[in-house]
C-alpha cells in the first residue's frame, strides 16, 4: 500500500513543478473519501474528461473507475461546449471536473439554457478561485449539481469540500459566505490553520493551512529537502493562507507567496479581484504586488475586458474599489491586457506578472 503509484507533478504556479509521490494507499483513501463526502458512484454513471487527465480530471476519474462507471474522452480532447452538451445528452449520471474558468465559459453559453441536462449529475470545480458572481450564474444554469473540492497534488483532491447540499441551501443566512469558502474538512483528514511557528491560530484569524492524514503524499520524488520542509512536524504545509469560521468553513485568502504587504498592511489579492469582477465589462483580472520604495509593495491590477466591450475606465474601477473595500487595498495602477498568463491547467501564473513588474522597477532583475 505504501508503494509509489503516481508521480503527480504540481502545476507550478509559484515555482518549478515537483513530483508528489502518491502511494496506492493515498489513492485508495482519496477514492473512499470521494464516496463519503462528494458522491456515490454506480456502474450506470459516467465521468467526462474534458480537462487534462494528468491532473484533477484523472484523479476524479479514479472513484468512477473503481465502481465500473464509464469514462468518456471527448473527441476534441478539450473543452468544446457543443460537444459537451451532446455528451451530457448521451451518457447518464455524468460527472466532470472543471476549472472555474471552464465553468464560467460553459455557464455563459446561452446554448445550455436549451439543453436537456437530466443526465448531468455533478460538476466538480476547484484548482483556482471561483468568484461568487460566476458561481451564481452557474447554479442558475446547471442547478444544484456543483461541488467544490479543495486539495493539492500533495494530498490529492482531499482537504476540504463544499458539497452539493451546501450549494443548494440558498436559504441559509450565511450562504454567500459559504459559497466564497472552500467548505469543511474532509472525512479522513485533519485540517488546521497555523501561525509561522506552526501553532494553531484562533477561529477567524488567518494563517497557513496544514493537513495530515492517510491521503497525504510520502514526499517529493528525489527532493528530500523540499519534502522535509513541506511535511515538517508531520503536517503537509500547503502554502495557502486561510481562516476557519464558527461553523467550520475554511476560507482561503491567497497563496502565501501572493500576499501583498503595502505600508505594513496585508492585502489579499482575491478580495480586490472579487470587487473588480463586479464590473460587467471585466472578463478576468489578476492582482499582484509591484516593488515600491516607499510602501514596500504597490497593488497593481491586470484587467481583461469582456468580449465585445471597450472595458471600464481606471476611474470606474477605482470608484468600485472605494465603494466596497478599504481605500488602502485599492490598486495604484490598472493595466488593461488582452490575456493573463496561464499554465496548461488554466491557472493564472502570477509570478510572471510579478517578475515583469519587478524588472520594470529594476531592469537588472
Amino acid at each position: 500500500a505504501a508503494d509509489p503509484a503516481w508521480l503527480f507533478y504540481t502545476s507550478g504556479t509559484t515555482g518549478r513543478p515537483k513530483g508528489a509521490t502518491l502511494s496506492f494507499r493515498n489513492l485508495l483513501m482519496m477514492t473512499l473519501s470521494y464516496y463519503a463526502d462528494i458522491d456515490e458512484v454506480s456502474p450506470d454513471d459516467s465521468v467526462l474528461h474534458a480537462a487534462p487527465l494528468s491532473h484533477g480530471s484523472g484523479l476524479y476519474g479514479l472513484p468512477h473507475v473503481a465502481r465500473g462507471a464509464v469514462s468518456v474522452i471527448p473527441a476534441s480532447r478539450g473543452v468544446d461546449n457543443a460537444e459537451i452538451a451532446t455528451l451530457i445528452g448521451r451518457w447518464p449520471g455524468m460527472s466532470f471536473f472543471a476549472a472555474p474558468t471552464m465553468v464560467k465559459r460553459l455557464a455563459g453559453d446561452s446554448m445550455f439554457k436549451h439543453v436537456d441536462l437530466a443526465n448531468l449529475k455533478t460538476i466538480i470545480y476547484g484548482g483556482a478561485p471561483m468568484y461568487l458572481s460566476d458561481l451564481e450564474e452557474a447554479l442558475d444554469v446547471f442547478g444544484p449539481c456543483l461541488a467544490q473540492i479543495y486539495g493539492q497534488g500533495e494530498t490529492p483532491m482531499t482537504i476540504t469540500a463544499l458539497s452539493k447540499a451546501d450549494h443548494a441551501d440558498r436559504a441559509h443566512p450565511h450562504w454567500r459566505e459559504h459559497m466564497q469558502s472552500v467548505g469543511t474538512p474532509r472525512t479522513d483528514v485533519e485540517v488546521r490553520v497555523v501561525d509561522e511557528n506552526d501553532v494553531p491560530v484562533p477561529m477567524g484569524e488567518i494563517g497557513e493551512v496544514v493537513v495530515r492524514g492517510d491521503v497525504v503524499m510520502a514526499g517529493y520524488w528525489n527532493q528530500p529537502e523540499a519534502s522535509d520542509e513541506s511535511l515538517r512536524g508531520g503536517w503537509l504545509h500547503t502554502g495557502d493562507m486561510g481562516s476557519f469560521d464558527a461553523e467550520g468553513y475554511l476560507t482561503l485568502r491567497d497563496r502565501s507567496k501572493d500576499l501583498i504587504i503595502s505600508g505594513g498592511m496585508n492585502i489579499y489579492p482575491r478580495e480586490v479581484e472579487e470587487v473588480i469582477l463586479r464590473h460587467p465589462d471585466v472578463r478576468a483580472t489578476a492582482v499582484v504586488g509591484r516593488p515600491d520604495a516607499e510602501w514596500g509593495e504597490a497593488v497593481v491590477a491586470f484587467v481583461v475586458n469582456a468580449e465585445g466591450s471597450d472595458g471600464p475606465s481606471a476611474a470606474e474601477l477605482d470608484q468600485l474599489c472605494i465603494d466596497h473595500i478599504a481605500r488602502f487595498k485599492r490598486p495604484k495602477e490598472y493595466r488593461f491586457v488582452d490575456s493573463l498568463p496561464t499554465n496548461n491547467y488554466g491557472k493564472v501564473v502570477k509570478r510572471e506578472l510579478r517578475a515583469m513588474l519587478a524588472a520594470e522597477v529594476d531592469p537588472s532583475r
